[in-house]
């Protein structure tokens, strides 16, 4: 087996990926800009390859770069889940939730910090990073897509909506003209469920099923999907519960205000000694709370699209 590089040199070159830039690389790392550069060369001296080209003053990845940067992040993830997990157990105050990414990232993760910013003496700790079946034993709290298994309660019920930027869109246009545009599909299969598709929004109008469409764009994940229709690429069928806080802040639009629930609601399931933790009681009385608010704009939302239909 072919020794490893130097671990300084993988992780100066992983944050390098991320940032897209040495000089940004340097900040997040907290080094200088030639500490940078010489440990990208003793990189790519002991691989003898070259990771990176240059797009006039920008450094981006090459190919081989790219594929590189791919499995080192996957592996640096680990090792910092593997360290975040051992610190835990040294702290009994602390609550960990586990769930789908986009999810977690959309509609939890806000909303936890702001209860957190009441539960000061709490760590917190949310991994979005497993797939839609673990996670089950070392987790306090799962939130996933479905049928719990074991103990758990139904969250609530998301629906999905036709969204895009403003600068793409800015006025109401039925859902027939939306065919003109750009449509942004998401599709997570095999990983995890994927969300109600064009095609099934478009058949579920009365007199709008059966015309061609067309999907130029599919993503795998939700949250790259919304930044796609953000970034004016597109029209995206996005649920509402991961875009609510984009247009009310005016960031994204909804063109034709049609509203299809998803197939199965979240759930929120616990292990069996979860709730013998006081934080954990008082987690599971607030995040399901949060559910029912979020119940309660989903049947806004269906209800006023029924209505307008």
């Amino acid at each position: 087996m072919n020794p490893l590089p130097p671990l300084r040199a993988l992780q100066v070159f992983e944050t390098v990926g991320h940032c897209a830039g040495i000089s940004q690389a340097a900040t997040r790392l907290g080094i200088s800009v030639g500490a940078v550069s010489q440990q990208m060369k003793l990189l790519e001296d002991a691989l003898g390859l070259k990771l990176t080209l240059k797009e006039g003053q920008r450094l981006r990845l090459n190919s081989v770069g790219e594929r590189l940067h791919s499995r080192c992040s996957a592996a640096f993830e680990e090792l910092r889940l593997a360290v975040a997990e051992a610190e835990r157990a040294k702290n009994p105050n602390n609550l960990y939730v586990s769930g789908l990414p986009s999810l977690m990232t959309q509609w939890l993760s806000p909303r936890v910090n702001e209860w957190g910013a009441d539960e000061p003496d709490l760590d917190i700790y949310l991994d979005s990073t497993l797939d839609d079946n673990s996670g089950e034993e070392s987790a306090d709290f799962r939130i996933g897509y479905g049928e719990p298994a074991g103990q758990g309660v139904p969250l609530f019920r998301d629906c999905v909506v036709p969204t895009c930027s403003p600068q793409l869109l800015a006025g109401a246009a039925s859902a027939r003209e939306l065919l003109g545009y750009p449509l942004i599909g998401i599709d997570s299969r095999p990983k995890f469920d994927s969300p109600p598709s064009w095609t099934q929004w478009f058949s579920a109008q009365e007199g709008d099923g059966g015309q061609p469409i067309v999907i130029r764009r599919n993503y795998s994940s939700s949250i790259t999907a919304i930044q796609a229709a953000l970034d004016g690429h597109g029209i995206v069928l996005a649920q509402f519960s991961m875009i609510a806080a984009d247009v009310a802040a005016g960031r994204l639009v909804i063109p034709w205000p049609f509203a299809l629930a998803l197939a199965a609601p979240y759930y929120l399931s616990w292990h069996p000694n979860t709730l013998h933790k006081q934080q954990c009681r008082r987690f599971q009385r607030w995040l399901i709370g949060q559910g029912q608010k979020q119940e309660k704009i989903t049947a806004a939302m269906l209800s006023g699209a029924q209505m307008d239909h």
